[in-house]
């Protein structure tokens, strides 16, 4: 029996792991997060709940990554510390993992093992073979999993490119010669199945960029992903073509940029690349610099910049700013307050939606046929996306051919079982979001969230006072503060009348009732919210501090 099982990705964008089992092995797929959405005050990332592994963990025989992008790796530090199980992934990908066990004090104790598109591994009862796939970020590979019960295609993130110049297109040649030898089920990227058509190349966006930079008499600063290194070597042609100096900035992408010049994925003449100190001894005209913050994060280099806070650089009237990415949902108004800014400051800005500087990472309408004509499975799984997502890629799969009953639309936890018989979807696994806040991990549950919202759109009110043991009179108080709720010294009259609530609470309930002091408490906390609400319409978080003397 074989089995599949999504513990995150299906049903949202990110927290992307999937474990692959049999009754000796499992191996796992991604380990992804997810950034937190507006709802989630003070969290940090949000990673999936890794239970399930963590009580098969002496079966898993490894963990294989298919690129570096953050909802594929940005958990693994966390499953690591779960589960200890070789790593496997490109050599870009391990560069990028390498500086993030480095952060988490986990590079030593890690096993890391580096593959290449066309390699293959063995784990336990399966055998792995490594795809070429194109993507927003280089190294990226889909799966060809050979499994005791059949061929398993996961196509990791991908997109169909017809510009081969840079031999890192997808290996459509590998994908239809597993359709030739025949194709159990198929995994296949969901996220941009509501796009018709193809996507567009990644060199008409090099044009674009070629022809907005064209005659700038400023400074040109291009913010992106720092994990794009395709847009990053054609910003370097652009500026080897034009004599220009170029100029990195971000720690990110410094990093970024240093693993795929290691690599030979980039080549930058020694003295055409200058520092950001010695950005200043050139002309403006001659500079190109590339950098962070095209989604608006509050701590980049391009939102310090906005800011006028950034040491070396202060926008200028000429300036010309890129933002190179799409705006991930969620960021707009971030990336629109950054935007503003600079427009203030007298730069000149282009973003996405007023000129195509953006091309997707995955793969559209067409593409997503074409893969699975070129694979031809028996059975259709789509992944990697929100649930209707999921759900338009089942229909796009039925309308060429594949039969309702062999596309099996499954969500986190759900276990997708195959034997002899066929393929079915059967019962669930543990799974769900873990939330790490600062240091905590999964300390923070719906409760404290429903607190935080509370104290975020109502504020809080403290009580205090002191109560004499022997005859339960009030020696101290009570004193009423608030915090994020009214300004006291032009409402005072509010809290001075709360006063008077709070005396008649503590006389209604006499010195000699059992358990006096907690009554008192959650009486308070019931009138004063009705107090509040009957006066202003608000309902602050009520806070009594009682002590006994």
């Amino acid at each position: 029996m074989l089995k599949i099982i999504p513990l995150g990705g299906l049903g949202e964008i990110g927290l992307n792991m999937m474990v692959f089992e049999t009754a000796n092995t499992i191996f796992i797929v991604d380990a992804g997060l997810m950034f937190p959405e507006d709802y989630m005050l003070g969290v940090d990332l949000v990673i999936p709940d890794m239970e399930y592994i963590k009580r098969n963990r002496s079966r898993v025989a490894a963990i294989v990554l298919t690129h570096a992008h953050e909802d594929h790796i940005g958990a693994l530090p966390y499953l690591l510390k779960a589960v200890n199980a070789p790593v496997f992934g490109t050599p870009f990908t391990l560069g990028v993992v390498r500086n993030k066990l480095e952060e988490f004090g986990l590079l030593s104790s890690a096993s890391l093992h580096e593959i290449r598109p066309g390699g293959r591994i063995k784990l336990g009862e399966f055998e792995l073979e490594f795809i070429r796939v194109r993507h927003s970020v280089v190294d990226g590979v889909g799966l060809a999993i050979q499994t005791p019960l059949g061929l398993v295609v996961h196509t990791g993130d991908f997109k169909i490119s017809h510009n081969n110049s840079d031999g890192l297109a997808t290996d459509v040649n590998r994908f239809a010669l597993c359709g030739h030898e025949g194709v159990l089920a198929l995994l296949s990227d969901s996220t941009n199945v509501e796009k018709e058509g193809y996507t567009i190349s990644a060199r008409e966006i090099g044009a674009t960029l070629a022809r907005l930079t064209e005659g700038a008499r400023g400074r040109i600063i291009i913010a992106l992903f720092a994990s794009n290194i395709t847009r990053i070597r054609q910003i370097v042609d652009i500026a080897r073509a034009r004599g220009k100096k170029i100029v990195f900035n971000g720690r990110s992408i410094e990093v970024a940029v240093g693993l795929a010049k290691s690599l030979g994925y980039l080549q930058i003449a020694p003295e055409m690349e200058l520092t950001i100190e010695e950005i200043g001894d050139y002309p403006d005209d001659e500079i190109m610099l590339v950098t962070t913050g095209s989604q608006g994060e509050p701590m980049s280099v391009l939102a310090r910049m906005a800011s006028g806070t950034h040491k070396q650089i202060k926008i200028r009237k000429e300036d010309t700013v890129i933002l190179s990415s799409k705006f991930i949902p969620g960021n707009e108004r971030a990336i629109a307050g950054i935007i503003n800014k600079l427009y203030r400051l007298g730069a000149d800005v282009i973003y996405e939606k007023i000129s195509a500087i953006h091309v997707s990472g995955h793969a559209f309408r067409e593409e997503l046929k074409l893969m699975i004509n070129l694979t031809r499975p028996r059975y259709f799984i789509p992944v990697h996306g929100e649930y209707r997502h999921l759900k338009l890629h089942a229909r796009l799969a039925e309308g060429i051919g594949i039969p309702p009953e062999r596309v099996l639309l499954a969500e986190n936890g759900q276990v997708i079982e195959f034997d002899r018989t066929g393929g079915r979807i059967r019962e669930r696994v543990p799974t769900g979001r873990v939330l790490v806040d600062g240091k905590g991990i999964g300390d923070v549950g719906r409760s404290v969230l429903k607190e935080r919202r509370s104290l975020s759109e109502h504020g809080l009110v403290v009580v205090i006072m002191a109560l004499d043991e022997d005859t339960g009179t009030i020696v101290y108080g009570p004193e009423i503060f608030s915090r994020g709720f009214v300004f006291e010294t032009e409402t005072g009259h509010l809290l001075e009348d709360a006063v008077c609530v709070v005396l008649e609470v503590v006389e209604d309930i006499a010195p000699d009732v059992p358990e006096r002091i907690e009554k008192i408490r959650h009486r308070l906390q019931s009138v004063l919210k009705q107090y509040f609400f009957f006066t202003i319409a608000r309902r602050p978080v009520i806070v009594p501090l009682i002590i006994e003397v």
